[in-house]
C-alpha cells in the first residue's frame, strides 16, 4: 500500500483529505511542517500533498526539504485560486503538479492515481537502468555488441595467464580500461599497475623513466629514481602509445622483456622481474615494421595476442548504454539531476560518428549537462558543431538543393553517399552504380568519411 503524508494548516482539510484517501492509501497527516519533515527523516512517503502556505512558513522550502531527503518523492501542491503563480514556482522547484482549493474529491482521486502511476513507471525506469548498466558493464567498460561482447571474451581468457597484449584501437576507445580490466580481474590485481605513455614523454627523458637510473649516471642525477619497471615489479606495466617508441629505445625495451630483468642507467647490476606487459598503439604496428620505424622482433614479443578495441562508429548499439553512464556519472559529479536526454538531442548524438570515439563523447555530455538546467538534456545544449551537423542532415532530408548552400564539397559528397547508401538499403554494389563509380572507390570515401554502413 503507497504511503502518503499530508501537510496543511487547517485541521480540518487534514482530515478530510485523510479520510478521503485511507480506504485506498496508508495516510498521515500534519498541521507542523517540522513534524512532516521529521517522519520523512524517519520513513519512507510516496506522495506528499503539501499546502503553498502553512502559517508562516512557505511550502516551497517544504518542498524542498523533502525533495532533499527523499528525491522521487511525489509532491503536489495545494493553493488558492489567487497564488496559482506560486504553485508554478513550485513545480519548477521538483512539484509534481498542483491543485486548487476548494478540492474536489473526483479531481483528488484521479491527481493522486496519477502521480503514483507516473512514479511507479519512474522507479522501474531507474531499476531496469541499473539492471541495465550491471548486465552491460564489464570492469568498467560498457557494451552490448558483439564487438565488445569479443573484447570481453578475450579480457576472461587473459586475465590470469602471463601472456604479453597488444591492445589496438583509435585515440578514445578506451585501450587504457581494457588493460586495467585484465589487471584487476586477473591473479595480479593485488600488485601495482603502472601506466606509461611512450607518446608524451621526451625521447631524451623516456629512457630513464621506464628503467630507472643511479646518482651520476648524468648531468642532473642527483640520487637514485627507480624506474616504471621497477614500480610495476610483480605486477602489471602498461606501455600505451608503444608505436611511438623511438627505434633506439625499442632495442632496450626488446632485451628488458627477453632476459626479464631491468638494469638502471649507470648500474652495472640488473635487478630480476616477475612482469606482465601490456602495449597499446593506435599505429598498425604491422604496417609500422614493414615501414622499419617498428622492430620486427619486438613486435613478436609483444604481440603474443592482439585485442582490437572498435571505434565507437562501429558499434552504434553501445550508443544508448554510454548516454545513460556518462549522465549518471556526470549527475553525480556535477550535483545534477539530468534524466535524460530529449529526442532531437538523441537524434543529433546517434548521427554523429565521434571522430574522438568515447573520450569525444563524454565531453560532450559533460558539456551538455553543465549548459541545461532542465531535467533533459536539449538540442540547444549541445556543442554548436553539433547542432549545425544535425541542422545540416534534417535540412537536406527537407530540402536537398538549398541546404547544400553553405557545405563543403566534401560535406556534400558525404550526405549524398550517406543518402544513397540509405536509399539502397546498404548495399554498396547499387549504391556505387547509382553514383557512377567503382564499388572500390565507394569503399575509399566511406572509410574517408567514416560513413556507419
Amino acid at each position: 500500500m503507497e504511503k502518503i503524508l499530508i501537510i496543511d494548516d487547517e485541521a480540518a482539510i487534514c482530515s478530510s483529505l485523510t479520510f478521503a484517501l485511507e480506504d485506498k492509501y496508508a495516510v498521515k497527516s500534519t498541521t507542523d511542517p517540522l513534524q512532516a519533515v521529521m517522519w520523512a527523516k524517519e520513513e519512507r512517503f510516496d506522495l506528499c500533498l503539501l499546502d503553498l502556505k502553512i502559517g508562516n512558513v512557505s511550502g516551497i522550502e517544504i518542498l524542498m526539504e523533502l525533495k532533499g531527503i527523499q528525491e522521487d518523492l511525489i509532491v503536489i501542491i495545494m493553493t488558492a485560486y489567487g497564488t496559482i503563480a506560486s504553485s508554478i514556482e513550485a513545480i519548477k522547484k521538483g512539484a509534481y503538479s498542483y491543485l486548487t482549493k476548494p478540492l474536489n474529491k473526483e479531481g483528488l482521486y484521479s491527481i493522486v492515481e496519477q502521480a503514483l502511476k507516473f512514479q511507479k513507471l519512474n522507479r522501474q525506469v531507474e531499476y531496469l537502468s541499473q539492471e541495465l548498466e550491471k548486465k552491460y558493464n564489464y570492469k568498467g567498460i560498457i557494451g552490448k555488441s558483439p564487438l565488445m561482447k569479443n573484447v570481453f571474451t578475450l579480457i576472461e581468457k587473459l586475465k590470469d595467464v602471463e601472456t604479453n597484449v597488444v591492445i589496438s584501437g583509435e585515440s578514445g576507445t578506451g585501450k587504457e580500461l581494457v588493460a586495467r580490466a585484465i589487471h584487476f580481474s586477473g591473479k595480479r590485481k593485488k600488485e601495482p599497475f603502472v601506466a606509461v605513455n611512450c607518446a608524451a614523454i621526451p625521447e631524451n627523458l623516456l629512457e630513464s623513466e621506464l628503467f630507472g637510473f643511479k646518482k651520476g649516471a648524468f648531468t642532473g642525477a642527483a640520487g637514485d629514481q627507480m624506474g616504471k619497471f621497477q614500480y610495476a615489479n610483480n605486477g602489471t606495466i602498461f606501455l600505451d602509445e608503444v608505436g611511438d617508441m623511438p627505434m633506439a629505445l625499442q632495442a632496450k625495451l626488446l632485451r628488458v622483456l627477453q632476459l626479464k630483468q631491468v638494469t638502471p642507467l649507470g648500474s652495472n647490476h640488473p635487478i630480476e622481474l616477475n612482469i606482465r606487459v601490456i602495449a597499446a598503439t593506435n599505429k598498425d604496428l604491422k604496417k609500422a615494421v614493414e615501414a622499419e620505424s617498428f622492430r620486427q622482433d619486438l613486435y613478436f614479443r609483444l604481440n603474443v595476442v592482439e585485442i582490437s578495441i572498435p571505434p565507437l562508429r562501429e558499434k552504434p548499439q553501445d550508443l544508448p548504454l554510454l548516454f545513460q553512464h556518462f549522465i549518471q556519472s556526470y549527475n553525480k559529479e556535477l550535483n545534477k539531476k539530468i534524466k535524460g536526454l530529449s529526442e532531437e538531442a538523441q537524434n543529433c548524438l546517434l548521427q554523429y560518428h565521434y571522430p574522438g570515439n568515447i573520450r569525444e563523447l563524454a565531453n560532450i555530455l559533460e558539456y551538455a549537462m553543465l549548459m541545461t538546467e532542465e531535467p533533459y538534456i536539449q538540442l540547444g545544449n549541445l556543442p554548436l558543431e553539433l547542432q549545425k551537423k544535425s541542422s545540416a542532415v534534417f535540412a537536406y532530408n527537407q530540402n536537398p538543393v538549398d541546404s547544400l548552400v553553405g557545405l563543403t564539397l566534401d560535406e556534400m559528397e558525404k550526405l549524398l553517399i550517406e543518402a544513397t547508401l540509405k536509399k539502397n538499403e546498404g548495399q554498396r554494389k547499387k549504391t556505387a552504380q547509382m553514383l557512377g563509380i567503382s564499388e572500390r572507390g565507394l569503399r575509399n570515401k566511406i572509410s574517408k568519411y567514416k560513413i556507419d554502413k
